[in-house]
């Protein structure tokens, strides 16, 4: 009929009669154990020395398209909704069966910055994909912070415009800042104080301190002097004093944050004139770490699971501090949610 738009067509075609056409998407080889990936490319032309490879992978036809007004192939797609969405510290991959991946372009590790009702309003136009890790998810250099595609092999132009345009509205409203981004993270000189009458003794060996020195390392600080204190809070005092003295950017405070009566840290955190955010989160392992500032140094007192569980509150809150972000009540108390682990 006469006015009518014309719609995306596909041709479904033999593959001994495919040579010289191109093709509509991306074709899989999967071998057991040993390979999967993309055989054959979008746009690939077929030729003779193909069509036994085609009937390897169980391709009697094949199809050829022709795109309608005002729709778009899932590789286009999904390659305009990743650069819309993408912002800074990140880089975007070629299409891969569909899928384009927002990746980390920092050299180093950096911490993820995700809108979760961004993510939702994307998800809600439908036949649209957006899967992203979560805020405050640390990327390793190249890592993947999301990955945009669209349902069907053919969409319509107009949803994907939807998309740039709430990545526009998110870029007015924050700066321009994009809304799937990495910030860097701050490479920090930290002073540790370790305080325990068994270490600062010699009757044990410290296993606090490289426990710490390897996360901080991991992250891309340094823990630029190790202190020995025991269980007195004068003496922690002193040792914090010390640490503020020679210009350290973070304080770590280890061992005596229990409520045992001998354990004596978090009083010493206090009286060393910090303003405490929280003595306790709603996370475990982890839930007796103190979070706090004096001035604007960030200080914290680390709890015992540090020295063996793998991931506790102080993996959660260190790389926000290495990042720039100051801590507040709120971001303790949001910990709960999704805050048990190895249980």
């Amino acid at each position: 009929m006469s006015g009518e738009a014309k719609r995306t067509t596909l041709r479904e075609v033999p593959v001994e009669e495919a040579i010289g056409l191109r093709l509509a998407h991306d074709l899989t080889q999967i071998l057991p154990g040993e390979f999967k990936g993309r055989l054959f490319k979008k746009g690939h032309v077929i030729t003779e020395s193909d069509i036994p490879k085609l009937l390897d992978i169980g391709k009697a036809h094949i199809y050829a398209m022709e795109l309608g007004e005002g729709e778009l192939h899932e590789d286009d797609a999904a390659l305009r909704m990743a650069e819309a969405l993408r912002g800074d510290g990140t880089r975007m991959t070629e299409p891969h069966e569909g899928k384009v991946a927002v990746k980390s372009d920092l050299d180093a590790p950096g911490l993820a910055v995700v809108d979760p009702a961004f993510v939702q309003a994307v998800n809600e136009i439908g036949e649209i994909a957006l899967a992203t890790v979560k805020t405050n998810h640390v990327v390793q250099p190249g890592g993947q912070i999301a990955a945009t595609r669209v349902i069907p092999l053919v969409v319509e132009e107009a949803k994907v415009r939807k998309v740039e345009e709430l990545a526009t509205r998110y870029r007015e409203a924050h700066g321009g800042a994009g809304p799937l981004r990495i910030k860097p993270l701050r490479r920090l000189r930290i002073g540790l104080v370790t305080t325990g009458g068994e270490v600062f003794s010699g009757r044990i060996t410290d296993k606090f301190g490289p426990a710490v020195r390897h996360i901080v390392e991991a992250l891309g600080s340094e823990i630029g002097e190790q202190r020995f204190a025991p269980d007195d809070r004068q003496t922690i005092v002193k040792e914090i004093h010390y640490l503020l003295d020679n210009r350290y950017d973070m304080i770590l405070v280890t061992g005596g944050m229990s409520v045992d009566p001998d354990d004596r840290t978090p009083a010493a955190i206090k009286a060393a004139g910090a303003d405490i955010v929280s003595y306790g989160t709603p996370m475990l392992p982890g839930s007796m770490l103190l979070v706090g500032y004096i001035g604007e140094v960030p200080i914290m007192g680390l709890p015992g699971c540090v020295m063996h569980d793998p991931y506790t509150s102080f993996n959660v809150l260190l790389p926000r501090v290495l990042a720039g972000d100051v801590i507040t009540r709120a971001d303790i108390v949001d910990m709960g949610y999704g805050g048990l682990y190895g249980c």
